[in-house]
């Protein structure tokens, strides 16, 4: 019989995905195994990992922002699960409890993978231009990016799409023999930094993927996105 490991070190890939669920929902149910899933509340963003670790047991974290903190008030945290209702953070002569919450309370993802639609739409997104766009956004106030086909090339476009005189910023991600728009909500481009692999489905669903942090987004399109 496999012994069921309960104390562990949590890696610093592991810890830097946290924070990043954590902008996505405050809440997290952990389960057993090396997959770390979250969901926004209004359930337009979903993302899914794969981890160092390998949990031993299923747990609810409400405040996964307090989780965090009291993480970094240690230099070596040890994550003790030995306890049913809690764990226990440890390093040297520090302890900290922090209680399990129910999981009912916690939006979840659904348990079943999701299976994504044919793909419309397809570009490589560099960390660069990505922390590029996102920056622009910032200096602009754009509320909006939208990734636009012309029928030659795909245009990568911040903007307030409701204004045709705001101010916008653009980059060229790729080619396309298509004409489309497919329009996201900025704050809803919660992701870390790196390469990834985009895919864009006409039902309104995006995919972004990073096969060497072995991480996935799926991002919803806004209502008003349009594919010719």
């Amino acid at each position: 019989m496999m012994k069921i490991r309960n104390h562990m070190r949590l890696s610093d890939k592991t810890l830097n995905l946290l924070k990043n669920f954590c902008t996505i929902n405050q809440s997290i149910l952990f389960r057993k195994g090396n997959k770390l899933r979250t969901i926004s509340v209004m359930k337009n963003i979903l993302a899914e990992a794969e981890i160092p670790e390998d949990l031993p047991k299923d747990f609810g974290v409400y405040e996964l922002n307090k989780f965090l903190t009291l993480m970094s008030l240690c230099q070596t945290p040890e994550i003790d699960f030995a306890n049913s209702g809690h764990l226990l953070i440890k390093d040297g002569n520090r302890t900290s409890k922090f209680f399990f919450a129910d999981p009912n309370v916690i939006v979840t993802p659904p348990e079943k993978e999701i299976e994504f639609p044919a793909a419309d739409v397809s570009f490589d997104l560099s960390t660069s231009d990505l922390e590029t766009l996102l920056k622009a956004a910032g200096v602009i106030d754009a509320p909006d990016l939208s990734a636009i086909g012309d029928g030659s090339v795909i245009k990568l476009v911040v903007r307030d799409k409701k204004n045709p005189t705001s101010n916008d910023f653009s980059i060229v991600a790729g080619e396309t023999d298509k004409t489309f728009t497919c329009n996201f909500k900025v704050e809803n481009i919660k992701i870390l930094p790196g390469n990834y692999k985009v895919t864009i489905s006409s039902k309104l669903l995006s995919l972004f993927s990073s096969t060497k942090q072995n991480l996935k987004y799926y991002i919803a399109l806004e209502p008003d996105s349009t594919f010719e």
